[in-house]
């Protein structure tokens, strides 16, 4: 593992004691981490290798894979395109599908607030092009990989004036390139919490790429393995450069867990 940059100790050293844990929760983020990113959203998909290494995982003993995303659940299915053997969890932890068909149900207030929150961010993107809303089950995010970083910096600043001000309870993250909204406060964090708990893990291996996946690097123990692809600040005990380099890893790991 020549690409791996370590924040404390060595990742193939990690890799090999999480090998042996008695029940193992393999997390992982989607775009960015098992996917490059890319300018239109439905069309990421998982590298080749990435998705080789996942799959080889869920037949792993003892081994549960999911993957945590801030995607609404209908297009991380679609973008991944994942075996039922893998736990899914999307926008954020909202949405989850375990052994059970996904869904989310909203109160009458959420449902509220979150018409509301459509209204103000439909007038916040529409002056500019390449500005546009994804629709999410608790919320919406704003996106802007392809504008100019002027209109993404505008249409952001309007719809976080509005929306602290008219709806100071609505969740806000700020992605790469994206700016989202939710009327309900789970975080990636949250999502790791339940899915360990799930899978009755003994220790967690969680990736991601994006300042939402800090959430998730935040609740992980002595015993798990934070890895952080990419650049920029994170609290995960590794780092790789690219969803290639969490490919190899997956699969030395699949490779150890196997044996």
């Amino acid at each position: 593992m020549a690409d791996v940059q370590a924040n404390s100790g060595s990742l193939e050293g990690a890799i090999a004691a999480l090998a042996t844990t008695p029940r193992l929760l393999v997390a992982l983020d989607f775009d960015g981490t098992l996917a490059p990113l890319v300018d239109r959203p439905e069309e990421a998909r998982a590298l080749p290798a990435a998705r080789e290494a996942m799959l080889a995982l869920t037949r792993a003993p003892d081994t549960r894979v999911a993957l945590i995303s801030g995607r609404a659940m209908q297009s991380l299915m679609h973008v991944a395109e994942p075996p039922e053997a893998v736990w899914l969890s999307g926008s954020h932890g909202v949405e989850v599908r375990l052994d059970a068909a996904p869904g989310v149900s909203l109160s009458e207030a959420e449902q509220g607030d979150l018409s509301r929150l459509r209204e103000i961010l439909e007038a916040a993107a529409a002056p500019f092009d390449d500005i546009w809303i994804e629709v999410k089950p608790a919320g919406f995010a704003l996106h802007s990989r392809s504008a100019t970083p002027q209109d993404a910096e505008e249409a952001e600043r309007q719809a976080h004036e509005r929306v602290s001000t008219e709806l100071p309870a609505i969740t806000e993250r700020r992605g790469s390139n994206v700016l989202e909204f939710s009327v309900r406060s789970t975080t990636k964090g949250d999502a790791v919490r339940m899915l360990r708990e799930a899978a009755g893990a003994t220790a967690v291996l969680f990736a991601g790429d994006d300042v939402t996946d800090e959430d998730g690097f935040a609740v992980l123990g002595d015993a798990d393995v934070g890895i952080k692809c990419g650049p920029g600040a994170t609290a995960a005990k590794f780092r790789v450069e690219d969803p290639a380099a969490v490919a190899r890893v997956l699969s030395r790991l699949a490779e150890l867990r196997a044996h």
